[in-house]
């Protein structure tokens, strides 16, 4: 069962991961917001996972079981809300833009320097009005249940240059074409080739972050045509792999300043 971690003790707290660090499986009795200053953080629950870089957070409502997972060395920021501001957000987890403004209200929230409770009210205040103005982000990959499935999801994550067919991929572990097809809809609430394109997004927002160019994120993620990776990439993350990349390190450029 997952652990409860109880946190009116510490409304704010900074945890810093190393690479392919998990935590726990835990819970939260209050809603919050979980900020990778530098590195990638994946959220993952038994529904699936969501992914985070430096220029995007996670917010996570209450009571949800959930586990976090490092890309890299990793700088998380956690900061809880009161129920009239969890209220203003999503109820179910969701990856949210961190504009700069917000990025720096969280990054004085849980600093070095204490704040008097009414300052850090409105500080979250302020975090949460700029976040909500900013559509939620579509970088959740759902997680299949079905054994046949999940099967088909190990397949494609472990050869993702060299993209098979549905067919073949059906073939591979004794089902139908149609059976997945089916299959894939009813459990994930998306078509195969709609959940392989998250799953490549995913990928390819790690592999950016990790410094991978453009191009040879394209192909390692299972795009002959670099164009379309970046229309694609660019309608759902809302910004062009470069302008992505670039985002991330300057980010951490400013992350390192402020904390010297």
């Amino acid at each position: 069962m997952p652990k409860t971690r109880h946190e009116l003790t510490q409304p704010e707290q900074v945890h810093q991961l190393g690479h392919a660090e998990r935590t726990p499986l835990h819970t939260h009795t209050r809603g919050h917001l979980v900020y990778p200053a530098t590195g990638v953080l994946s959220l993952v629950t038994k529904s699936g996972s969501w992914i985070a870089p430096p220029n995007r957070s996670v917010w996570i409502p209450p009571g949800f079981a959930h586990q976090h997972r490092a890309h890299g060395a990793t700088d998380m920021r956690v900061v809880f809300m009161a129920p009239g501001l969890v209220a203003l957000l999503p109820a179910h987890p969701a990856v949210l833009v961190m504009t700069p403004l917000a990025r720096q209200a969280v990054l004085s929230l849980t600093g070095p320097v204490s704040r008097p409770a009414g300052a850090r009210a409105r500080l979250r205040r302020v975090v949460i009005d700029d976040i909500v103005a900013a559509p939620e982000q579509p970088l959740h990959l759902p997680e299949p249940a079905d054994d046949r499935l999940r099967a088909v999801a190990h397949l494609v994550a472990h050869d993702m240059s060299s993209p098979a067919t549905l067919a073949e991929l059906g073939h591979r572990v004794g089902a139908s074409e149609r059976t997945l097809s089916r299959l894939f809809q009813a459990e994930t609430g998306m078509s195969f080739p709609q959940w392989r394109t998250q799953l490549r997004i995913h990928r390819a927002l790690l592999l950016l972050a990790d410094g991978v160019p453009v191009i040879d994120t394209a192909v390692a993620c299972g795009w002959a045509n670099p164009s379309a990776f970046i229309d694609i990439f660019a309608t759902l993350v809302g910004q062009t792999p470069g302008r992505y990349q670039r985002s991330i390190f300057r980010q951490v450029d400013e992350g390192i300043s402020d904390s010297v």
